[in-house]
């Protein structure tokens, strides 16, 4: 298991945020921390520590007028740190290319290969031939609905009608490198893991996959690591002290390093 550090950004500063309270509309979110600092500054701070594979996410759509200053924000991280991170939010072939040439080591995609709550294949494909599958992340988040976890699109306000399985996990690893997954409905609430979510990921790992969302202490990496079978990379966001949180960042590199 590894650490995978994360800065998301949303009305052009860094935040973490309740993941479910998400809205386009008026660009509101309900916080947990905004940083005086910004992302560049976190970019430096993970490329210091040399933390690889870590993902920079913009919150705000294209037509959000905060999304030229986010996109800002997120091309000066991967600039401070080339190589070291990736690139989420409002990813599409036609723009792919800016996000890698700035430094970016890999883009993370959702919405656009969705359509009508179906996976486009054919967008997918297109998608793939642009960057390559060894740049490609897919941002599998999901929340639950009915006792199952749905995949999520839209800055996860959006269900799709694909079930997170295994079957998804084995059908989709043939066109990505790694596997992004928020769990939103615990997402930034600091509350624990999602279990059932990584129990899933943890029996199935044949490519890399992070987790993300709940946690919000050392019991929750140990209880991610032995559902996870060390399959499993995690991104700690609210619990962080660099966000306001109460779980030391030295600490927990240190038991990275441990584990």
């Amino acid at each position: 298991m590894r650490f995978r550090p994360c800065i998301d950004i949303h009305n052009g500063a860094v935040k973490q945020i309740v993941g479910g309270s998400l809205q386009d509309a008026g660009d509101v979110a309900r916080e947990n921390f905004v940083s005086r600092q910004d992302a560049a500054f976190f970019a430096r701070l993970y490329r210091e520590r040399q933390i690889k594979g870590g993902h920079v996410i913009l919150l705000n759509p294209v037509s959000s007028p905060y999304y030229k200053e986010t996109k800002r924000q997120a091309l000066a991280a991967l600039s401070a740190y080339p190589g070291g991170l990736q690139a989420g939010g409002g990813i599409t072939p036609e723009n792919a290319s800016v996000f890698l040439e700035a430094g970016a080591s890999h883009v993370i995609v959702t919405s656009y290969v969705f359509s009508d709550g179906q996976i486009q294949y054919d967008r997918l494909k297109t998608l793939l031939k642009k960057v390559g599958k060894d740049h490609l992340v897919l941002d599998l988040s999901v929340r639950s609905k009915d006792g199952r976890y749905y995949i999520v699109t839209d800055r996860w306000q959006k269900y799709t009608s694909l079930e997170l399985t295994e079957q998804t996990l084995e059908e989709l690893s043939s066109y990505c490198d790694e596997f992004l997954i928020h769990a939103v409905d615990v997402e930034g609430k600091s509350a624990g893991i999602e279990e059932p979510v990584a129990k899933l990921l943890g029996g199935w790992g044949k490519i890399p996959v992070t987790y993300a969302g709940g946690v919000h202490s050392f019991e929750d990496l140990d209880l991610l690591k032995k559902l996870g079978g060390g399959n499993v990379d995690v991104t700690i966001g609210s619990a962080l002290d660099l966000f306001g949180g109460n779980m030391s960042f030295s600490d927990v590199l240190s038991y990275m390093e441990r584990t």
